[in-house]
């Protein structure tokens, strides 16, 4: 083989190799832009699927957690649950020594009895106080018109005297005057001695009529005076009668009322006791599980102590903590899915509310972004997720749990 034909198929080789190269670049571009395309497509596919969802891991099992304490004092007598047992409405849980309960029970008895027979005892003084402040005042009057019956009585015995003294003055005028005239004729001896003695002894009389008239006049006017002072005296009684019949019905009335109101109090200490008797059993006031249980027998507790906690497992919902930029299309009533870690199966639920504040709102320092140290930090927002009732596994679910929620937004 001579040396040109020898080029000619290397040529010929090297033609070859270069177009099959060519080829297989061109494959390689086409498969690049083929699982390019499918890679694209999925993205697609993918994003137009998760835009129809908001889901996130920072999600648990809540439920109304009812801490169980005593309302009284006293020393545990019997305890009849365990932690993780299964309560219901009206159970028995502890029962506390009603000793002392008792014999406050019947203290608040006896004080009851003794208010009652307060107000028995006082509440008829009211009637009988009106009956005497009517009767005082009644015979006030009839005093006071019998003072007056008497003044008007002595004025006329005065006007008499006063009459009887006039009588008398003319009478005593006129003897006197005819003693005069029988004197100057007895020295002359025209009427003898003893017709003056007759007239002198007369007028004598009526001198000491005279003084007696007077002296009547005077003894009438100072009955006057009397009657007269009795009259205001009864008026006056009249006058205290009237003003106290008022104030003395008003006392009686407030000393009834202050029974009354004692004899409230005791009864509402009486019930107090009941009740207290009453909260020496302690029962379950919820369905659920009991957790956290620290009371002993013979422990001595003392009124808000706590006792228990129940977890009330009937009723659970689901605390998820969404970021806020997840929160642009969620709404009330969007369905979402649960995906519990612990039995790694899915619930379903719905969105019952959103929370009215972030966690960092919540927390116990919560942020002062007008101190100037502020820092942008996506925050959460709790949704609560009501649970679909009737599910399968619903009564394993406990508060705590963990889980994946996931919103069907769109």
């Amino acid at each position: 083989m001579s040396a040109e034909q020898n080029q000619q198929e290397q040529d010929t080789n090297q033609s070859d190799k270069q177009a099959a190269q060519s080829g297989r670049r061109k494959r390689n571009v086409i498969i690049f832009c083929i699982v390019l395309a499918v890679v694209a497509l999925g993205a697609l596919l993918y994003w137009l699927h998760a835009r129809q969802f908001e889901e996130t891991d920072d999600a648990q099992i809540d439920a109304n957690l009812s801490p169980i304490g005593t309302r009284v004092d006293g020393t545990i007598l019997k305890v009849y649950v365990d932690n993780n047992q299964v309560v219901h409405v009206g159970d028995p849980l502890v029962d506390l020594d009603p000793s002392d309960n008792k014999v406050r029970l019947d203290q608040a008895q006896a004080q009851l009895g003794q208010a009652q027979s307060g107000l028995l005892e006082e509440r008829p003084s009211v009637p009988i106080t009106e009956v005497q402040n009517s009767t005082n005042i009644l015979s006030a009057h009839a005093e006071v018109e019998s003072a007056r019956a008497a003044v008007a009585a002595a004025e006329r015995g005065r006007d008499q005297a006063e009459a009887q003294v006039q009588q008398q003055e003319a009478a005593n005028a006129r003897a006197q005057s005819d003693v005069e005239r029988y004197r100057l004729l007895v020295v002359k001896q025209e009427i003898s001695k003893s017709d003056f003695d007759q007239y002198d002894s007369a007028a004598k009389q009526q001198a000491a009529g005279l003084q007696a008239a007077k002296a009547a006049l005077l003894a009438s006017e100072q009955m006057v005076d009397g009657r007269k002072a009795q009259l205001d005296e009864a008026q006056g009684r009249l006058v205290q009668c009237e003003k106290n019949a008022g104030p003395q019905l008003l006392i009686r009335q407030a000393s009834v009322e202050q029974e009354q109101a004692s004899l409230d109090s005791a009864q509402a200490q009486l019930e107090q006791a009941q009740l207290n008797l009453g909260y020496t059993k302690i029962v379950a006031p919820v369905a659920g599980v009991v957790m956290k249980r620290s009371a002993q027998i013979g422990t001595r507790v003392s009124p808000g102590q706590q006792l228990l906690t129940i977890s009330q497992t009937n009723d659970l919902w689901v605390t998820a903590n969404f970021k806020e930029t997840q929160l642009l299309h969620m709404k009330f009533g969007q369905s979402v899915t649960i995906h519990v870690d612990a039995l790694d199966r899915k619930f379903t639920g719905s969105v019952e509310t959103i929370g009215g504040a972030t966690g960092s709102m919540a927390s116990v320092l919560p942020p002062e972004n007008a101190t100037g140290n502020y820092v942008k930090v996506v925050q959460r927002i709790p949704v609560r997720i009501k649970l679909d009732p009737n599910q399968e596994a619903l009564d394993q679910l406990r508060p705590g749990m963990s889980v994946e929620s996931t919103v069907h937004v769109r």
